[in-house]
């Protein structure tokens, strides 16, 4: 086990494209960091780099105490499982799992002590006889990630593994790994697209976007506290509802938010914990709104002064909870990183010139809304976030303004 250190590291092709740029993470020994990121951000080149599988431009890749940059990927003691499984069909499961160790000509003896151990962690003893073609996508997974484990290598490195499994295989498979990593111990860099695995996985994430690190932080921190506009709308399903509304104040001090027909009274709390927000009054800001901080405003004692009238366009029923869609009279926020939000998620524009937003609110079973009903919807007005509309940044004291 080591930590691992990645100390500007960049990469620039020959034809100028720029995969990562001044890359900097310190990962400690036996952490489990996630990196997460829309395709194409740079988070598979950047795992890349670290297996010494793309040469690295600028920077420093440091296993424990040695830099790496120019030692070969055999030699610098990390193990790679990839999105596919790449097993060799030939062989059975044991001899898979095994094949490193009888590449390095270890004894006998010891290979089937090793082998046998991490088929019981991974529950393959029963299949080591077995050709990878008699496997399920998740047996095939686990022999991938054992023929990794056997290695006992300083630092795992995991490229979306989960990728090709279906949905209740991925949820198995996120726990597994979970397990796998607590007991071993051993520093592990895991890369995917999908933020849920990201936050359930992690013991901290990293979220890039074209190339560039945005935000490293604990899942929950993550969460709560975003750094800009791009980190609040990808972490987080559905994502955050984001606004551009304008923010006064009244003769009494009190500190609104302004939508096009709806306004919404926040707590001093909000001006408490985010002081730099006092200069945006009377400018526009972005409002950052969780589904979750939204609710029916029949289920809700003291709904005024927070609630936004509209008619549910859809409900889904969840069963735990629904999730009610609505359009509200307000712009939507339209800046790079919205923009970016959107092509990520396959829509084609952000919906900018329009007058009118819809929104997701995760809504109590309790609620009787269906479709084409007059809906009232109370908002949490103390969870808001607000980010300034030209450099997507998140509004909390002087120096993050």
């Amino acid at each position: 086990m080591a930590e691992l250190v990645l100390a500007g590291l960049g990469k620039a092709y020959g034809d100028g494209t720029r995969a990562v740029t001044k890359l900097d993470l310190e990962i400690q020994d036996g952490e489990f960091l996630v990196l997460v990121g829309p395709s194409g951000c740079g988070k598979t080149t950047a795992l890349r780099m670290v297996a010494g599988l793309e040469t690295v431009s600028e920077g420093e890749i440091r296993i424990g105490d040695r830099v790496v940059n120019d030692i070969p990927s055999r030699d610098r003691d990390v193990a790679m499982v990839f999105q596919s499984y790449a097993l060799y069909p030939h062989l059975n499961v044991f001899d898979n799992i095994a094949f490193g160790l009888t590449l390095r000509r270890m004894p006998k003896t010891d290979i089937e002590q090793r082998v046998r151990r991490v088929a019981e962690m991974l529950e393959l003893t029963d299949h080591l006889d077995r050709k990878p073609r008699n496997l399920s996508g998740g047996q095939r997974q686990r022999v991938a990630m054992g023929r990794a484990m056997v290695r006992a290598p300083q630092v795992f490195l995991m490229d979306e593994p989960l990728s090709n499994l279906d949905a209740k295989l991925r949820v198995q498979m996120r726990a597994q790994i979970a397990r796998m990593q607590r007991d071993l111990g051993v520093t592990t860099v895991y890369v995917t697209h999908d933020q849920t695995e990201a936050m359930t996985l992690g013991d901290r994430v990293a979220v890039m976007k074209g190339g560039v690190l945005q935000q490293v932080a604990p899942p929950q921190e993550l969460y709560d506290r975003p750094v800009n506009l791009f980190v609040s709308g990808f972490i987080g399903s559905p994502g955050m509802n984001l606004i551009q509304a304008g923010l006064t104040v009244d003769d009494q001090g009190q500190h609104w938010v302004k939508l096009n027909s709806d306004t919404l009274r926040l707590p001093d709390s909000i001006l408490q914990e985010r002081p730099a927000l006092a200069q945006y009054v009377g400018r526009d800001v972005v409002v950052g709104i969780r589904p979750e901080d939204m609710e029916d405003a029949t289920l809700v004692d003291q709904a005024e002064g927070a609630l936004l009238h509209s008619v549910a366009d859809l409900v889904e029923a969840m069963g735990s909870d629904v999730l009610v869609h609505f359009p509200v009279d307000a712009k939507p926020a339209d800046t790079a990183d919205t923009r970016a939000l959107a092509e990520d998620s396959g829509a084609d524009t952000v919906r900018a010139p329009s007058d009118s937003i819809v929104l997701v609110g995760r809504f109590s079973p309790r609620s009787r809304i269906y479709e084409g009903q007059q809906l009232a919807t109370w908002v949490d007005t103390s969870r808001m976030h607000f980010f300034d509309p030209v450099t997507g940044t998140a509004i909390w004291n002087e120096e993050t303004s």
